[in-house]
């Protein structure tokens, strides 16, 4: 039985050839967490070339600058790989960091998860 530091950050589900990512904690802000998280990810991405990556933040409360900067890291990735990454679910006040930083107009979010898929 794995101990609570072998949880994982994230939850990952299949929705047709969209890989759906939940994001396990409600608060994205240490670096540790973070950095967990990008490598995660990333090698997911190099696994599979030409990914199609739906991140879901309805869990998420907080997220912290360092995360936004793994964001754009793992959207360049998906890039160079030809693959698509859109967003769902993000509340209202990390909403607002996006739209302070523009990180608005570089990802494609949505409202809802069954939008963001319904866009792929």
């Amino acid at each position: 039985m794995p101990d609570a530091s072998d949880k994982s950050h994230l939850t990952f589900h299949a929705s047709g050839d969209v890989t759906v990512v939940e994001f396990s904690d409600r608060k994205i802000l240490d670096e540790l967490s973070i950095n967990e998280i990008g490598e995660e990810l990333t090698g997911l991405v190099g696994r599979q070339p030409g990914i199609r990556l739906l991140l879901n933040f309805r869990n998420v409360e907080h997220l912290s600058s360092a995360a936004l900067g793994m964001l754009i890291k793992l959207n360049q990735a998906i890039g160079e790989k030809r693959g698509s990454m859109k967003l769902s679910n993000i509340s209202p006040q990390i909403y607002e960091v996006f739209k302070i930083t523009r990180l608005n107009e570089v990802f494609d979010i949505h409202d809802t998860a069954d939008r963001a898929l319904a866009a792929f």
